[in-house]
């Protein structure tokens, strides 16, 4: 059963202060770079109670790395996104030079879409073995950074929270990253946008699941959040190509015409209402992927894992990481 995707909360967060930008939004700072060409960095800080209710997300950091370049495969560019997600993870997390990192992989790795994270775990460069059992073969620019992939509550019968909480308790990391799979609300952002938030993660939340989080609260310790869409729901699809056709419509009749008051009647929740009843008849939500998914599944995958790798390890360039781990 596919229960680990959320949605796209570092993207909410932006567009509801883009929403509000045309006056100053008390309790939130957004930054906008764009650092390279067709790279797009957005930052969405809400640093108080008033910026929270708002904004209606928690107290915290929300950066968008809009990379619609990934999925060209183009290995420079592939690079540039990398460094620049290890940046990015780097101004969230604040690390010693004797930290234990956990990266926790979550999805199910039976389901394509749902298997980034477990796939990131299988690229990321691990090394807390190596300074129990080797230490003298060690990397002087190597943290102690170990990785899980505690599956889903259908294939366990234990909650992803408690899983993540017993290692937690056992290892004491100094952070966790947190790898998942997105339910994305618009399909231009599936596999073009890696999202990052230190205010944790609610496995199942994009299917209307209430489960125990990975959060600082539920953890005891800082925990990062980092996902990428790989769905959309179709009733999003239905409703973007209802307001498409309303628009062209409205375009071509006239505004005094009956039919032309009947089209601007149509709101965003009648939209809703009229594609979920044709989309939603004995079947639930749908949910909808690329068919080239496997691919870009395996390409983002090792996007995420090295830019982890460059941001938690002291000075190993790429070279470095694909040495150790080949």
């Amino acid at each position: 059963m596919w229960r680990s995707i959320k949605t796209d909360l570092a993207m909410e967060a932006r567009e509801l202060a883009q929403e509000q930008s045309r006056h100053e939004i008390p309790g939130v700072r957004v930054d906008n770079v764009e650092p390279a060409e067709d790279i797009r960095i957005s930052r969405v800080e809400v640093f108080s109670e008033e910026g929270r209710e708002i904004i209606g997300k928690p107290i915290g950091n929300y950066i968008t790395l809009e990379v619609p370049g990934i999925r060209d495969r183009d290995p420079e560019y592939e690079e540039q996104v990398k460094q620049h997600l290890a940046n990015e993870i780097r101004r969230l997390v604040h690390l010693r030079d004797d930290s234990v990192i956990l990266i926790v992989g979550l999805g199910n790795w039976n389901i394509t879409p749902d298997a980034v994270g477990p796939k990131v775990v299988d690229k990321v460069l691990v090394t807390r073995h190596i300074f129990e059992f080797v230490p003298d073969q060690v990397d002087d620019r190597m943290r102690r950074v170990c990785a899980v992939a505690p599956g889903v509550l259908g294939i366990t019968g234990i909650e992803t929270g408690e899983i993540v909480k017993g290692i937690v308790d056992k290892i004491r990391p100094d952070v966790v990253i947190a790898i998942d799979a997105l339910a994305s609300r618009k399909t231009d952002r599936i596999g073009s946008t890696i999202q990052i938030a230190d205010t944790g993660i609610n496995p199942g939340s994009g299917i209307g699941n209430k489960r125990m989080g990975l959060t600082r609260e539920s953890l005891g310790v800082p925990t990062l959040a980092v996902g990428i869409p790989t769905v959309v729901y179709a009733q999003t699809i239905g409703r973007d190509a209802l307001s498409m056709l309303i628009r062209e419509f409205s375009e071509k009749t006239e505004p005094s015409s009956e039919f032309y008051q009947m089209l601007q009647s149509m709101d965003e929740k009648h939209m809703n209402q009229l594609v979920g009843e044709v989309l939603t008849q004995g079947l639930g939500d749908l949910v909808v992927t690329p068919k080239e998914v496997d691919m870009l599944i395996d390409d983002v995958a090792g996007i995420i894992a090295d830019g982890i790798s460059l941001a938690i390890h002291k000075g190993l360039s790429m070279e470095d990481v694909s040495r150790y781990l080949h």
